[in-house]
């Protein structure tokens, strides 16, 4: 990856912190740890709005927003994405305003509006973002932090991020980039479909791209590297961000079997192990497990299973299918996995597999990808094509900057 020069405000933040990391202990601190370090005086004077969820906590397990009011922050109201604060409800279903610690409001980003309202932020001066991504564009939370920063910057006020491991960092940046006409949630950021980036890194990209007039400020992360996965930390907890990315193995997956949400295969959902198996009644296991296996996937063993899902896709049918285990993590290619899982499915089913192009598509951040598949192009010429965009995106001059090695 090519380095880029980090703001000076960004400098300004980390050098903040300077005293604390002389004498903390070797562990990660994520950008709340460093915040409560602090004493929150980068948040003293001033009227706050978070936007979290249950998987905003820091090292000791305690919640963001209850550590701010304990320590006088002046808080005025949360704000949850998918999945809403509890984290807990399935992809894609409206969320509800609610309230927390008896009487704080939690607006939702996922209902009426995806983007904070503006009368709402009439009353904060900054706007701070504490949510766990999982490394793969898709997934929406760095869709809600760009239309947070949008708002804010609209708004006049500023915008925080308090920065999180990505689990899954050490992954190869592949997949495809966004084509104009086909941002949607699903892929509002422009960066490669496996980014290998943090949420303050993708922030810094974004307000370089889009927000200039945006008063940013990124508290980065203490001793975080690049090679290391998110369960690999002394003190960082990988907590759960919404229902089926129950851990850093299950987000490892994820962008290997995230686009069968846009087929007719369950992706495992209403199952124990969503994501890491995928499978429908009609599917012919051993056939498909030794056309899977002929690619020799680095980093992956594929055994074949049956299972009934609870809900979602075939709730109460047999689906026979595979399961995915990860045998080398750091070897492991999640969109090269994913291209030829669809390519050997599309061909072993011609013309069943996908079942909206659509969304197909938006996933993939592109038509080109779907259009591969259905004439069977081999599968080292996808991935040349691929690379090709992730090596522009990163030879631009809007390239990312990146805050950590």
């Amino acid at each position: 990856m090519v380095l880029r020069l980090i703001s000076l405000c960004t400098f300004a933040l980390l050098s903040l912190f300077l005293p604390f990391s002389l004498c903390a202990e070797e562990s990660l601190r994520c950008g709340i740890d460093r915040l409560e370090a602090s004493g929150f005086r980068e948040l003293s004077g001033m009227m706050v709005g978070l936007v979290t969820n249950a998987a905003g906590v820091n090292r000791n397990g305690e919640a963001d927003y209850l550590l701010m009011l304990r320590n006088g922050v002046n808080l005025k109201f949360l704000m949850a994405p998918e999945h809403g604060f509890a984290a807990d409800i399935e992809a894609g279903r409206t969320i509800a305003n609610t309230v927390a610690a008896n009487a704080l409001p939690v607006y939702s980003l996922y209902g009426a509006t995806k983007k904070p309202d503006p009368s709402q932020l009439k009353e904060v001066d900054i706007l701070v973002f504490d949510l766990q991504d999982v490394g793969s564009r898709c997934y929406t939370y760095i869709s809600t932090m760009k239309s947070a920063m949008e708002a804010c910057e609209e708004a006049g006020i500023a915008f925080m991020v308090l920065d999180r491991p990505n689990p899954v960092i050490p992954l190869h940046q592949e997949g495809f980039m966004v084509e104009k006409g086909y941002d949607s949630f699903v892929g509002a950021v422009n960066i490669p479909f496996v980014h290998a980036m943090t949420v303050g890194e993708i922030a810094l990209l974004l307000k370089e791209q889009r927000y200039k007039k945006l008063d940013l400020r990124v508290i980065t992360m203490q001793r975080y590297s690049r090679d290391r996965f998110g369960d690999e930390y002394a003190g960082f907890r990988f907590v759960t961000p919404s229902p089926n990315i129950r851990n850093v193995n299950t987000a490892l997956l994820y962008p290997a079997t995230v686009f069968l949400e846009a087929t007719t295969i369950s992706e495992g959902r209403g199952t124990d192990a969503p994501f890491m198996q995928f499978g429908a009644p009609f599917i012919n296991s051993s056939e498909l497990a030794l056309a899977l296996n002929a690619y020799r996937l680095a980093g992956v063993s594929i055994q074949t299973v049956t299972f009934t899902p609870r809900s979602n896709k075939y709730q109460g049918e047999l689906c026979h299918g595979l399961k995915l285990s990860l045998t080398d993590r750091k070897g492991f290619r999640p969109f090269r996995t994913a291209a030829a899982l669809l390519l050997e499915l599309e061909r072993l089913y011609p013309g069943r597999v996908v079942k909206d192009g659509r969304f197909f598509d938006l996933l993939a951040g592109t038509p080109r990808f779907r259009e591969m598949i259905t004439r069977q192009m081999p599968l080292e010429k996808i991935m040349e094509e691929s690379f090709r965009e992730i090596e522009q995106f990163n030879r631009s001059t809007a390239a990312p900057s990146y805050l950590y090695r």
